[in-house]
């Protein structure tokens, strides 16, 4: 999961006001729930000493939002009086959460906004395609192609001159999945996407695959349901690519608790890997986190840190102040200050789902792939 969306968050001091919101239902009861939540809310904020004009924005952004616009709900970070962002999220919180801290409560998200890769779909035809992206905001358009209009349908003659017009749909069909497939890797690469799903025609989807640079096909998936006119669209369709989308991120998660097993400190191979906080700090201090991962159970996660305004202020104790360049550093929790310096160094993010763990790794719960390896040192 990439956090650049969380940039507005890193250039404010704080302290702040962050909350995890459920609109509830769309009906009279559930209005009178959600004011009434908004009213704990704001309370538990204030009881926490949260100033008067941020409690004043959260509760004017959270009585605006409405459960058919945001079904799943919202988080919320406001500071200094105003709501600095405030983000769609993809599952309902478990029981809403409200709390001013020094920093924004970062841990939640990752599990409430979900870590599905973002999926560019290519609805395909003989003619061109249409582009979606799918991202933990929803659906959006990602632009279409248009090849030759003409011709591109068979006949069932023998005759030469059909033979011949049949040709000219075979050189149509090829010339037009070679568009396709040269929009369609444009697209991946202004799009950032991890996976890219092929829907429609059964004799395009292939010839547009096989055009595809190698790296943009070795995240490529077809489905045979649904297509490209309006309307085609259908559960099955939404159900494979579903799929498609769950099997990427188990083979990515298994990628990566391999590459952390092998790359660890102990192997016998130069350090690819490092877990506990204070190791993951000395990586994340000097931007050699490539991912960082997250089990949700660890111990470590609100383990006491200290940091300074910048994100690069982070220090396991409080008598390495000296070292942040920050004469006023606060007392934090391990798992916000290390996303907050994710965020900023743009690593990834990766959740290790419980189920995908047997052997408790990374230890504590953090842990990170590096951007490059380092010989470990003797003492």
């Amino acid at each position: 999961m990439r956090l650049s969306f969380l940039q507005p968050l890193l250039d404010r001091p704080g302290p702040w006001a962050t909350v995890y919101f459920d609109p509830g239902q769309a009906d009279e009861a559930g209005a009178k729930r959600r004011e009434l939540s908004v009213r704990e809310i704001c309370r538990t904020l204030e009881q926490e000493g949260a100033d008067a004009a941020t409690v004043a924005a959260v509760r004017d952004d959270l009585t605006g939002l409405s459960p058919a616009d945001d079904p799943a709900g919202r988080v919320v970070f406001a500071t200094g009086g105003e709501v600095v962002l405030s983000h769609r999220l993809s599952r309902r919180p478990e029981g809403e959460l409200a709390c001013w801290a020094p920093l924004p409560r970062l841990t939640p998200l990752l599990e409430l906004c979900g870590q599905d890769p973002v999926s560019l779909v290519a609805y395909i035809d003989r003619t061109g395609a249409d582009f979606e992206l799918r991202t933990a905001a929803g659906p959006q358009d990602s632009g279409h192609v248009e090849g030759e209009q003409w011709p591109v349908h068979r006949t069932t003659t023998s005759d030469w001159s059909e033979r011949h017009f049949q040709l000219k749909v075979e050189n149509t069909w090829e010339h037009n999945a070679a568009e396709i497939a040269e929009a369609l890797a444009a697209a991946h690469e202004e799009s950032g996407a991890d996976l890219v799903v092929l829907v429609g025609d059964p004799r395009e989807r292939p010839a547009v695959r096989d055009r595809l640079p190698e790296a943009v096909r070795a995240v490529t998936v077809e489905t045979e349901h649904g297509g490209r006119s309006a309307g085609s669209g259908s559960a099955a369709l939404e159900e494979a690519i579903d799929n498609a989308r769950q099997e990427h991120l188990h083979r990515r998660v298994d990628e990566a608790l391999d590459r952390f097993r092998a790359g660890r400190v102990g192997t016998e191979r130069p350090t690819d890997a490092v877990e506990g906080v204070p190791a993951v700090v000395d990586a994340a201090r000097e931007h050699r986190i490539d991912t960082l991962l997250v089990r949700p159970d660890g111990p470590d996660l609100h383990r006491e840190m200290w940091a300074g305004a910048d994100p690069d202020q982070v220090a396991v104790r409080r008598t390495d102040a000296d070292f942040l360049g920050d004469d006023d550093p606060v007392s934090v929790r391990a798992d916000d200050a290390l996303l907050r310096l994710a965020a900023a160094t743009s690593a990834d993010v990766l959740i290790i789902p419980f189920e995908e763990v047997t052997d408790d790794i990374p230890a504590g719960g953090l842990g990170a792939l590096l951007r490059w390896t380092y010989e470990p040192s003797a003492a």
